[in-house]
C-alpha cells in the first residue's frame, strides 16, 4: 500500500524499528556502567477504544457529516448530478471504522512477514509474468528507469499480481473515514479526489473498489497519489488501474521514477558481517559510504569484497544479529517512500531479485518469538529504569527504543544490535 496514503500501522512501526526507524524522539543516555535493574511497577495500561460506541457514534452523525460532503464536492468543482447520484447516496460502513482503530496486540517478526511474502509462487509467477509482459516491461525501464523486476515485486506484493485488489467499496470507505474526526480533512482530501477520478474516467462506483481505506487498483494507488501519477499505459484514452495491466505498471514506473528512483542501481544486498562487527552503525541514519563498509569487512554473502564506491547504504539487522544483514541503497529510500516499512522494502529488494533468477537468503532468518505490546512496554519501562532513557512506555519499538536497548547491550557485554532479543528479555528480567 503506498505511503502516500498518510496511514502507518502500529505493525509497521514496530517492523521498520527493527532496523531503526524514527517512531519516537527523545535522545538516549547511555549508562556508562552496568546497572542493576531496580523493582518497578508494570506499565500503566493503554486506553482502549470502545469501538461499538465509536461506531454507534459515527453512525449517529453520518448523514449530518453527508451533507457537507455534498456542499464540500460543489464548492470543488463536482457536477449535480455525481453529488445528488453519488455523493448522497454513500453508505456508511461500521468495519471500516473497526480496522481503521485496531490495534494489533503483538507485533510481525521478520520471519513471518518475510516468508509469507517472498514465497515460491510469488517468485514463479513473477517469472511468467516477466515473459508475458516483457515488451511492455522494457519499454516502461527506458522510459523511466525502473527494471521489470522491480515493477513485477511491487504488483506481486500489492495485490498478488492483481489476482487481490479488494473488495470494499472506495467511495464508501472514504466517506466513512471522512466523518470520523481523526482524520477527516485527510479522508475527504481523498474521497474529493476519488469523486474527481469518477466523472473524469466514467468509472462506476461498482467499479471503484479496494481496501478498507481507499487503495485501489492493481498498485493500490490512494486516490490522490491515482490523480497525480496515473498514466494511460494502453492508449484508450484512460488510467484505469483496476482493468489494465499496461495502465497500472506504467503508472508504477511513473510513480517510482518521480520517487527518486536511480537508473541502473539495485535496492540493496544481503551482505555478511565480521565477526567481530561494532553494529555502531545501523538503520537509515546511520547510512555510510560503500567504502567504508568494505574497510569494515562487510562482504557480499559470496565472499566478495563490496565495490569501494562512495554511494552511501545503510545496514539493517530486521531479526537481530542472529538473521540475515542487508545494505540499502538510495533505492531502498525510494521503496521506503511507497511503503514505510523497512521489511516491505527488503522484501521488495528480495523477490526482484528473485523473479530475476537470485539465490535465496543466505542466512534464514530466525523464527523469534512475536512480542505483544505489553511485553514492549514493560520493556522500555525496564529499560528506562535501568538508566537507557528510551522515552514513554508506548509498546512501540521506535529508534529511541533501540538505541537504548544497543546502550544496555554494550553495557552488559552483549552483541549490540539493538535487537529486542530472549537474552535482551532475560537480562531485564522479564520472562517471554
Amino acid at each position: 500500500m503506498i505511503n502516500v496514503k498518510g496511514i502507518i500501522y502500529l505493525s509497521v512501526c514496530i517492523a521498520a524499528s527493527l532496523g531503526v526507524n524514527a517512531c519516537s524522539s527523545t535522545k538516549v543516555t547511555p549508562q556508562v556502567a552496568p546497572t542493576p535493574v531496580p523493582q518497578i511497577q508494570p506499565p500503566k495500561p493503554v486506553k482502549t477504544v470502545d469501538i461499538n460506541a465509536l461506531i454507534e457514534a459515527n453512525a449517529a452523525g453520518f448523514h449530518d457529516c453527508l451533507v457537507q460532503l455534498q456542499n464540500r464536492a460543489t464548492r470543488e468543482g463536482i457536477s449535480d448530478d455525481t453529488v445528488m447520484d453519488t455523493v448522497a447516496k454513500l453508505q456508511f460502513v461500521p468495519k471500516v471504522i473497526e480496522l481503521d482503530n485496531a490495534q494489533p496486540e503483538f507485533s510481525q517478526t521478520f520471519y513471518s512477514y518475510f516468508t509469507k511474502r517472498a514465497t515460491d509462487w510469488r517468485i514463479s509467477e513473477g517469472q511468467r509474468l516477466l515473459r508475458e509482459n516483457r515488451a511492455l516491461l522494457n519499454r516502461l525501464e527506458q522510459q523511466y528507469g525502473v527494471p521489470p523486476q522491480y515493477l513485477l515485486s511491487f504488483w506481486g506484493l500489492e495485490t498478488n499480481y492483481g489476482t487481490y485488489k479488494g473488495k470494499m467499496s472506495v467511495l464508501d470507505s472514504l466517506a466513512t473515514l471522512a466523518c470520523e474526526q481523526r482524520r477527516a480533512e485527510y479522508f475527504t482530501t481523498e474521497l474529493m479526489q476519488a469523486l474527481k477520478l469518477k466523472e473524469k474516467y466514467g468509472f462506476d462506483k461498482s467499479t471503484m473498489v479496494g481496501s478498507w481505506a481507499g487503495a485501489m487498483g492493481h498498485t493500490q494507488f490512494m486516490p490522490s497519489a491515482y490523480a497525480k501519477y496515473a498514466i494511460d499505459g494502453d492508449g484508450d484514452g484512460k488510467a484505469d488501474l483496476w482493468n489494465s495491466t499496461a495502465d497500472a505498471l506504467t503508472s508504477a514506473a511513473n510513480f517510482l521514477q518521480q520517487l527518486g528512483w536511480q537508473r541502473s542501481e539495485r535496492w540493496g544486498r544481503e551482505v555478511t558481517l565480521p565477526a567481530n562487527f561494532n553494529y555502531q552503525h545501523l538503520g537509515a541514519k546511520q547510512a555510510q559510504p560503500l567504502s567504508v563498509w568494505a574497510s569494515e569487512s562487510v562482504r557480499e554473502t559470496n565472499g566478495k569484497l563490496l565495490p569501494s564506491l562512495p554511494m552511501k547504504a545503510a545496514l539493517y539487522l530486521p531479526s537481530g544479529h542472529t538473521g540475515p544483514a542487508f545494505l540499502g541503497y538510495e533505492n531502498f529510500n525510494v521503496i521506503m517512500r511507497w511503503n514505510r516499512s523497512e521489511f516491505y522494502a527488503i522484501t521488495v529488494g528480495h523477490l526482484a531479485d528473485r523473479i530475476m533468477g537470485g539465490e535465496p537468503l543466505k542466512v534464514t532468518p530466525p523464527d523469534l518469538p512475536r512480542l505483544s505490546r505489553e511485553q514492549v512496554k514493560l520493556l522500555q519501562t525496564k529499560l528506562n529504569e535501568a538508566g537507557f532513557d528510551v522515552g514513554a512506555a508506548d509498546g512501540v519499538l521506535g529508534r529511541n527504543s533501540v538505541a537504548g536497548i544497543q546502550a544496555f547491550q554494550r553495557s552488559n557485554n552483549m552483541i549490540a544490535d539493538g535487537f529486542p532479543s530472549p537474552e535482551v528479555f532475560n537480562a531485564l528480567g522479564i520472562a517471554l
